[in-house]
């Protein structure tokens, strides 16, 4: 299943032959998410690795599609969630990734989409940060946003920075996923500090 739909989202993620409009692709099923035997105990616990990774300071995202039909092939409003896990990949193709939890619920509809949108926050958005981390709410509400200018993904408004992105391949590692997107546009106002995130506080750039 994910080799058919990494191969699937490869194709639509041409430059040459990008539909105008992507298909739906098949969602990865929800895994048995427990990487280690029952006799084999996990070198660290999880709370040592987190205590010890929350010393790496990042930049926080927030990761957008545009409406689409859900599974049973209703009308679904866009998607978002709040994302740490952003990096670069490449410049030559120009290409980004973002890790999600594999038990994710925003994640299908990412996956549908086949497209998304990165807003990387300023060190005043804490407040947004926080209303696109939570379940079961509508996140947009109250949020100005417009939509990219290629995938149609929601463009925050007042965001630092935006990329927008097909999805190019999607990796499993572990219980996350690791989504690869290819860059079809992008934008910076260049004004303002990073929202900063360290040892499960916000910060920003101080001199």
């Amino acid at each position: 299943m994910a080799a058919t739909v990494v191969r699937y989202l490869r194709s639509v993620g041409s430059p040459t032959s990008a539909p105008a409009e992507p298909e739906p692709v098949n969602t990865l099923p929800r895994p048995d998410l427990r990487a280690v035997g029952e006799d084999e105990r996990a070198p660290v616990s999880p709370a040592e690795f987190r205590a010890v990774l929350s010393n790496f300071a990042s930049g926080v995202t927030v990761i957008t599609a545009p409406p689409g039909a859900d599974g049973d092939g209703n009308g679904d409003g866009p998607a978002g969630f709040a994302c740490q896990s952003f990096a670069s990949l490449s410049l030559d193709p120009p290409l980004v990734t973002f890790m999600v939890a594999r038990t994710s619920t925003t994640w299908p509809r990412i996956a549908r989409a086949g497209v998304f949108c990165v807003n990387i926050l300023g060190a005043e958005q804490g407040a947004l940060c926080r209303s696109f981390a939570v379940s079961g709410a509508d996140k947009f509400a109250g949020v100005p946003h417009r939509p990219s200018p290629v995938t149609g993904s929601p463009r925050l408004d007042d965001v630092p920075a935006w990329i927008d992105c097909r999805i190019h391949a999607v990796h499993t590692g572990g219980d996350h996923l690791i989504v690869v997107g290819r860059v079809e546009a992008m934008g910076a106002d260049g004004e303002g500090d990073p929202l900063l995130f360290h040892k499960g506080r916000f910060g920003r750039f101080t001199s």
